[in-house]
């Protein structure tokens, strides 16, 4: 019998992972990820300090946006703490800021994250569109990522270490399917632009908060490398250190996350170790769902002298 988790187990294990712990008033905790290794996934903490923002807004407004800085890398298997500062109500808007927490190696409890998120009370408005969802194949017709990533595995054989190998190969409760290939699929310089398909592996609950906080999870694969695209050198085969910097998303309309979504990426820009990366998602009917921008530091791997 295999030990690979269902769709749904895995969804459920993404579920609980997003659903943060009321501990005192406008403090909650996060959990860590099951088995999770090294350091935390940038995604999860945005996704945890959205939840915890959310959790705090219970006057019918919903995020339209949320702006966060990633002050240290997290450590998996240690719980997040996140704090609320409840800086602004009124009567259209209210604003949220949040700090993520963790214990270091002292005991002592030091900042990873400080997140601004604002709500707003739902209302119509003027509406326009500029650049349409990119004409692109349909999910449908492409492999997915991990189909892919399988035979990236049996391609590089003993190149890559035991370690790299299991984060390869992790079941993942976001499915992508990808029409261009990422950088860690590729090794010639290109464009600097990717285009993703992305949905959770099988249905969430009916609830808009929690499908905000999954497309923020999931907002945080793809975008950094997009920048490494023109260089020709991945992370995943070793060449670039890097890390996220900050990470902005603004929230145009609710969309479900379990079913698929159009990530659209580009990178105007990179230079002084660091690269610029812009993302737009898209429902199936080409309504622009939410926009992302983020800056990450990207620097060449410096080969050890032999």
């Amino acid at each position: 019998m295999s030990d690979t988790p269902t769709p749904e187990k895995l969804v459920a294990g993404l579920v609980r992972l997003l659903t943060v712990d009321k501990r005192a008033s406008d403090i909650f905790a996060g959990s860590p990820q099951k088995g999770g290794m090294g350091r935390v996934f940038g995604g999860q903490v945005l996704a945890q300090a959205l939840q915890a923002a959310q959790a705090s807004v219970n006057d019918g407004k919903s995020a339209h946006s949320l702006h966060a800085y990633f002050l240290r890398g997290g450590k998996e298997g240690i719980p997040i703490e996140y704090r609320i500062e409840r800086d602004f109500d009124g009567r259209s808007f209210s604003n949220r800021r949040v700090v993520a927490s963790q214990e270091n190696d002292e005991g002592i409890s030091t900042p990873i994250l400080n997140l601004t998120a604002s709500f707003q009370t739902p209302e119509d408005g003027l509406e326009h569109l500029d650049s349409p969802m990119p004409d692109v194949a349909p999910p449908d017709d492409l492999k997915s990522d991990m189909e892919m990533r399988h035979q990236m595995v049996d391609a590089m054989g003993d190149k890559l270490t035991d370690a790299q190998r299991a984060l390869m190969l992790r079941p993942r409760p976001i499915e992508m399917r990808t029409i261009d290939r990422l950088h860690w699929m590729n090794s010639e310089k290109k464009d600097p632009k990717a285009h993703t398909w992305f949905k959770t592996s099988a249905p969430l609950p009916d609830d808009a908060d929690l499908h905000r906080a999954v497309m923020t999870y999931a907002s945080d694969y793809t975008l950094l490398g997009t920048s490494a695209l023109p260089h020709g050198l991945s992370w995943m085969r070793g060449e670039l250190v890097g890390a996220s910097l900050d990470h902005t998303i603004w929230f145009h309309r609710e969309a479900r996350a379990d079913e698929w979504l159009l990530y659209a990426t580009d990178a105007p820009w990179s230079g002084s170790g660091r690269g610029f990366n812009r993302g737009r998602i898209f429902n199936r009917s080409g309504q622009l769902v939410a926009s992302v921008a983020q800056e990450g530091m990207m620097r060449k791997r410096k080969r050890k002298p032999a």
